[in-house]
């Protein structure tokens, strides 16, 4: 049984996490599932989103923390595997965000440490009803300083920091009015809302909607005088592509586009 499958649906791609009696724990063995599927859909123009979900009760529950106790039996105490593995981890999250398609979160159960941190990656998140969301390392001695990366760039900074200290856990209602979600639907309508999303970015034009996530997380860490020169340069990349200027003239001529991306 793979621990990581995959299936599309169209132009839509479904990466599912399958190992839910660890809780799709990001184990040494799932970093490397995902840092795989994650490099071939890179190349797979095919495939314009991509949904992202875990088997069983939870959706994950972040690092292995059996792996990582394992790794300290090394002559240096886990040092170099402790380094080895929040590397490959960064790795992974930064593939999710610079993959040209946009990746969904599917959520469900629980999100926790890296777990949330897989979540705040993503380019957008539907969660069911009664998920809860935490970066809980504190509460056994550890802090979740690598999730907090990713939290601190998607909520605010006093509420992630209260996260990170307290250890506490925030629900689908308080997730969604931070912005760590897009939005919480019932449990069993959680697949079909969160495909519908998919559906719905994978209709437009993939080049367009490849330079503007590119340049969406560009722009985000810039001054606003560098971000609107970037963002300029962008447009008109964006202008003088061919489906682009079909687009448009569609528009104005009141037809569909004529596509060929």
């Amino acid at each position: 049984m793979a621990i990581l499958e995959r299936h599309d649906t169209g132009a839509v791609a479904h990466l599912h996490m399958n190992a839910p009696e660890r809780l799709n724990a990001l184990s040494d063995a799932m970093l490397a599932e995902l840092q795989a599927a994650l490099d071939a859909l890179r190349e797979d123009r095919a495939i314009r989103a991509v949904i992202l979900s875990g088997a069983g009760k939870a959706f994950c529950a972040g690092h292995d923390l059996k792996e990582m106790q394992a790794g300290r039996q090394a002559e240096d105490g886990g040092a170099a595997y402790f380094a080895d593995l929040f590397a490959r981890c960064a790795a992974v999250m930064r593939a999710i965000r610079t993959l040209p398609q946009p990746v969904i979160a599917q959520v469900h159960g629980i999100a926790t440490a890296a777990g949330c941190q897989l979540v705040a990656t993503c380019d957008m998140a539907v969660a069911a009803e009664g998920t809860r969301f935490g970066v809980n390392g504190v509460n056994i001695g550890l802090f979740c300083s690598t999730p907090m990366v990713a939290l601190s760039r998607n909520i605010p900074r006093k509420t992630a920091f209260e996260m990170l200290t307290t250890g506490t856990f925030v629900d689908t209602a308080r997730a969604e009015e931070l912005g760590l979600i897009n939005r919480a639907v019932p449990a069993e309508a959680l697949g079909a809302e969160t495909m519908a999303l998919a559906e719905l970015v994978a209709s437009k034009l993939s080049t367009a909607v490849r330079i503007g996530k590119e340049a969406f997380y560009a722009q985000a860490e810039l001054d606003v005088d560098a971000a609107y020169e970037l963002t300029g340069r962008v447009m008109v990349e964006n202008m003088l592509d061919r489906d682009t200027n079909e687009g448009i003239s569609a528009f104005l001529e009141k037809r569909d586009p004529d596509w060929r991306q």
